[in-house]
């Protein structure tokens, strides 16, 4: 199977930058390029359309490498990934409210759970938790799945970023997946990867034919990753198999930590200025980060390389830890920590900054004051 696996990636990728090129060309054509608001960090024309490509790359790819299975194991997937897509679609085309979008999300969350039976069944422990009743499965897939998606979508705000954690979260479940038999679930994985592979050139060494992935690529983005991320810990209930983890929510978490951290960061900064948690604004790790390095490019790479060093982290503290809440806890307040490093050096940077003014011109701050 390994063959599939890798036709699956391949083709992602190539579909993707096959159909890139007529994209932008349509799109410069009648003129369609990215809302600027308080979030964005470009002024250029760019089209936000990528998010068709990886929507293209990943349905030909994965209808390719799979056949007749995907119409039976994942036919409410691709509904729900189309659902999105054609949301998505939409608010790049001409922008729809978040209330309005965070319907279609709940909508198509709650046909993978309720239809396709895509949800947790099982706490492997965490807080004492094994067996999960259904009500209590239904609303806690709900609430993560709502949550990665949005993660996803929130985190989308430099070149590269959301396709970066997308292609790190899809292959090491597409590793993990090929290495458990899982081939379905594997070649999805790569799929998806293969297909952000694609866009990812193009977002970050486009020059003239740059585009963005839109929502249209980060829900979709985020909807196939939730999905992963709750059949990984499906997949993990029999704590014998070969390549089973103990800790499987705490490393599942570790993938997306990022996204989620920080989308928990900038919802409660939110909230405390008294605005809606969609307000767009400058406060995610990759807007301080950018204020400390001007470079997309490499702030992509720090981030996407923490990813990695998370994923890692949480992989060798299964080995050594027992307890699964505990290890989930010293996860979540890593994630935390390194999300408020960049402002607090920002801060202690401003400070100094602030510092030296007041030496140089202390005549006009008692001026100011007075």
């Amino acid at each position: 199977m390994i063959f599939l696996n890798l036709m699956s990636l391949t083709l992602g990728f190539i579909i993707a930058m096959l159909v890139i090129p007529h994209i932008i060309h349509v799109a410069k054509t009648r003129s369609l390029f990215d809302f600027i608001d308080e979030r964005k960090v470009h002024s250029a024309a760019i089209p936000p359309f990528g998010g068709i490509a990886i929507f293209i790359g990943f349905i030909l790819s994965t209808i390719a490498t799979t056949g007749n299975q995907i119409f039976i194991t994942f036919r409410y997937v691709m509904a729900a990934v189309i659902l999105l897509f054609f949301t998505g679609l939409k608010d790049d085309l001409v922008k729809i409210s978040a209330r309005k979008k965070f319907a279609v999300q709940i909508l198509a969350s709650l046909l993978l759970i309720l239809l396709g039976n895509v949800r947790l069944t099982y706490g492997h422990g965490f807080f004492a938790v094994n067996e999960i009743n259904y009500l209590f499965s239904v609303t806690l897939t709900l609430f993560i799945m709502l949550s990665i998606i949005n993660a996803f979508n929130f985190i989308d705000g430099i070149d590269g970023l959301a396709a970066g954690l997308g292609i790190v979260a899809a292959s090491f479940f597409g590793i993990w997946f090929f290495l458990t038999g899982s081939d379905i679930y594997a070649t999805m994985s790569f799929a998806l990867a293969g297909s952000l592979g694609g866009f990812f050139i193009y977002n970050v060494f486009g020059n003239k034919n740059k585009l963005f992935m839109g929502d249209t690529g980060s829900l979709i983005t985020g909807l196939i990753i939730s999905v992963l991320a709750i059949q990984f810990n499906e997949f993990n209930i029999s704590k014998t198999a070969e390549w089973s983890f103990n800790a499987a929510p705490s490393v599942s978490f570790a993938v997306v930590m990022i996204p989620l951290i920080d989308t928990c960061r900038v919802i409660y900064i939110r909230l405390a200025n008294k605005k809606s948690p969609f307000y767009p604004d400058k406060n995610h790790i990759h807007h301080k980060l950018l204020s400390l390095i001007p470079d997309h490019f490499s702030v992509t790479l720090i981030l996407t390389s923490t990813s990695i060093i998370l994923i890692l982290l949480s992989i060798i503290l299964n080995y050594i830890f027992i307890n699964v809440t505990l290890q989930f806890i010293l996860m979540f307040l890593t994630g935390l920590t390194f999300s408020f490093i960049p402002s607090h050096i920002l801060r202690k940077k401003q400070e100094k900054i602030k510092g030296k003014e007041i030496k140089l011109y202390p005549g006009a701050l008692k001026k100011s004051i007075a």
